[in-house]
């Protein structure tokens, strides 16, 4: 007696998803490509995906917040049971993050198997059209500069201000593994497509994706923790690196081709 395979389909694509797919293919001057059920419900994953991912940086912050506290709550510095717990929520978050990528390459997958037909000159887009050079120079400088900077409060000789500064440390390395994740997971999933339209739009997403993931929300947020307790001078060193930090991004985003020109560019030469 054979076995029957399991059901693996997804739910009819709504109305809103088409009319949605049909609204970011227009913003991403691709008004005259069809929205498909294939695009809508791709996007529709990345929808979700893309805020269960804030869901994760935010329990990230939140916790790092609640491990910070101990340090006032009575227990003594050297105490290792808050930093562990927050190494354990970290690895646990990582999980999370591993498991939000594999879903979103199932489908993907499950999408690919159902088409007719693959483009016929497939791509599978590099860092320098995905990330780009300037984006990737801004996510190494704003991971160094955070690092640099949470490292220098441990020559404070204030045993609470070292604490503080590992528990930022342990933050923002786990920050900063969740976005590499996420990063090669957009540069490792095979492209699906069954047309030129099809192409395009998944480089775009990609392109979009990436670009998402290098805005350095935790890395800013982070060294709030030591605000009050650090010295006046690490103050003033955490604050010039947030706006100069700030600046460089928006400076990034307003001179950096759009999605759809990067897309476009990247097609051209295949």
């Amino acid at each position: 007696m054979t076995r029957e395979p399991l059901p693996d389909t997804d739910p009819p694509t709504r109305t809103t998803d088409l009319r949605t797919a049909g609204e970011w293919l227009t913003h991403h001057d691709l008004a005259d490509t069809h929205p498909t059920p294939l695009l809508a419900s791709r996007l529709a994953v990345r929808r979700r995906a893309r805020l269960a991912t804030y869901v994760i940086l935010a329990a990230l912050i939140i916790v790092s917040a609640l491990v910070a506290t101990s340090a006032f709550g009575g227990l003594p510095p050297h105490r290792p049971l808050p930093l562990l717990a927050l190494t354990a929520s970290v690895a646990g978050l990582l999980l999370a993050q591993f498991l939000l990528d594999r879903w979103v390459r199932r489908v993907d997958q499950r999408a690919g198997a159902t088409l007719s037909r693959r483009a016929a000159h497939p791509i599978q887009p590099g860092w320098r059209t995905v990330l780009g050079r300037s984006y990737a120079v801004f996510v190494v400088a704003t991971f160094v500069g955070a690092m640099v900077l949470a490292a220098s409060a441990l020559a404070v000789p204030d045993p609470t201000v070292r604490q503080l500064a590992v528990v930022v440390l342990i933050g923002l390395l786990g920050a900063t593994a969740i976005t590499a994740m996420q990063l090669r997971h957009l540069l490792r999933f095979p492209v699906v497509a069954e047309d030129e339209e099809s192409l395009t739009a998944d480089v775009i997403m990609r392109v979009e994706d990436a670009r998402e993931l290098t805005t350095p929300n935790v890395q800013w947020s982070l060294p709030v923790v030591l605000f009050g307790t650090a010295p006046g001078w690490w103050g003033a060193a955490a604050v010039a690196y947030i706006v100069l930090s700030l600046a460089a991004c928006v400076a990034i985003h307003a001179r950096t081709p759009s999605c759809a020109t990067v897309a476009r560019r990247a097609m051209s030469v295949r």
